[in-house]
Protein backbone atom coordinates (compact mmCIF):
# COMPACT_ATOMS: atom_id res chain seq x y z
CA UNK A 1 0.00 0.00 0.00
CA UNK A 2 1.30 3.33 -0.77
CA UNK A 3 0.90 6.10 1.26
CA UNK A 4 1.84 9.80 0.53
CA UNK A 5 1.30 12.82 2.78
CA UNK A 6 0.29 16.09 1.54
CA UNK A 7 2.90 18.27 2.49
CA UNK A 8 1.85 22.18 3.75
CA UNK A 9 0.76 24.42 1.29
CA UNK A 10 1.30 21.76 -1.44
CA UNK A 11 -1.45 21.52 -4.34
CA UNK A 12 -3.97 18.68 -4.57
CA UNK A 13 -2.30 18.14 -8.43
CA UNK A 14 1.16 18.35 -7.10
CA UNK A 15 -0.12 15.41 -4.77
CA UNK A 16 -1.67 13.56 -7.26
CA UNK A 17 1.62 13.65 -9.50
CA UNK A 18 3.41 12.43 -6.77
CA UNK A 19 1.54 9.65 -6.12
CA UNK A 20 1.51 8.78 -9.62
CA UNK A 21 5.34 8.26 -9.54
CA UNK A 22 5.13 6.41 -6.24
CA UNK A 23 2.58 4.40 -8.04
CA UNK A 24 4.80 3.61 -10.90
CA UNK A 25 8.26 3.34 -9.34
CA UNK A 26 6.83 0.64 -6.80
CA UNK A 27 5.41 -1.59 -9.91
CA UNK A 28 2.40 -2.54 -8.79
CA UNK A 29 0.50 -1.66 -11.29
CA UNK A 30 2.78 -3.62 -13.99
CA UNK A 31 2.02 -6.53 -11.37
CA UNK A 32 -1.44 -6.08 -11.50
CA UNK A 33 -1.31 -6.03 -15.41
CA UNK A 34 0.37 -9.02 -15.59
CA UNK A 35 -1.99 -11.05 -13.23
CA UNK A 36 -5.50 -9.54 -14.32
CA UNK A 37 -3.83 -10.68 -18.48
CA UNK A 38 -2.53 -14.13 -18.08
CA UNK A 39 -4.09 -16.86 -19.60
CA UNK A 40 -3.20 -19.81 -17.87
CA UNK A 41 -1.82 -22.91 -20.47
CA UNK A 42 -5.58 -25.14 -21.14
CA UNK A 43 -5.44 -28.72 -19.53
CA UNK A 44 -4.95 -31.96 -21.96
CA UNK A 45 -8.11 -32.48 -21.30
CA UNK A 46 -9.36 -29.07 -22.62
CA UNK A 47 -6.88 -28.90 -25.68
CA UNK A 48 -8.07 -32.57 -26.69
CA UNK A 49 -12.26 -31.69 -26.78
CA UNK A 50 -11.20 -28.76 -28.85
CA UNK A 51 -9.54 -30.39 -31.00
CA UNK A 52 -12.08 -33.17 -31.53
CA UNK A 53 -14.88 -30.32 -32.10
CA UNK A 54 -12.82 -28.48 -34.61
CA UNK A 55 -12.67 -31.75 -36.74
CA UNK A 56 -16.32 -32.61 -36.36
CA UNK A 57 -17.24 -28.78 -37.01
CA UNK A 58 -14.88 -29.04 -40.38
CA UNK A 59 -16.29 -32.27 -41.35
CA UNK A 60 -20.06 -31.15 -40.98
CA UNK A 61 -19.28 -28.46 -43.03
CA UNK A 62 -17.26 -30.20 -45.99
CA UNK A 63 -20.17 -32.69 -46.30
CA UNK A 64 -22.94 -30.14 -46.25
CA UNK A 65 -20.90 -28.31 -48.97
CA UNK A 66 -20.76 -31.50 -51.03
CA UNK A 67 -24.04 -31.97 -50.68
CA UNK A 68 -25.37 -28.75 -52.28
CA UNK A 69 -26.98 -27.72 -48.82
CA UNK A 70 -24.28 -25.20 -47.56
CA UNK A 71 -23.00 -22.14 -49.95
CA UNK A 72 -20.25 -20.82 -48.81
CA UNK A 73 -20.40 -16.91 -48.33
CA UNK A 74 -17.49 -14.55 -48.61
CA UNK A 75 -16.29 -13.27 -45.58
CA UNK A 76 -15.61 -9.56 -46.07
CA UNK A 77 -12.11 -8.28 -45.43
CA UNK A 78 -11.32 -6.23 -42.65
CA UNK A 79 -10.01 -2.52 -43.20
Amino acid sequence: MIKVKRKKSESFESLYRRFGRRVQQSGNMLQARKIRFHTGEPSKNKKLTSAVRRLTVTAKREYLMRIGQLVERRRRGRR
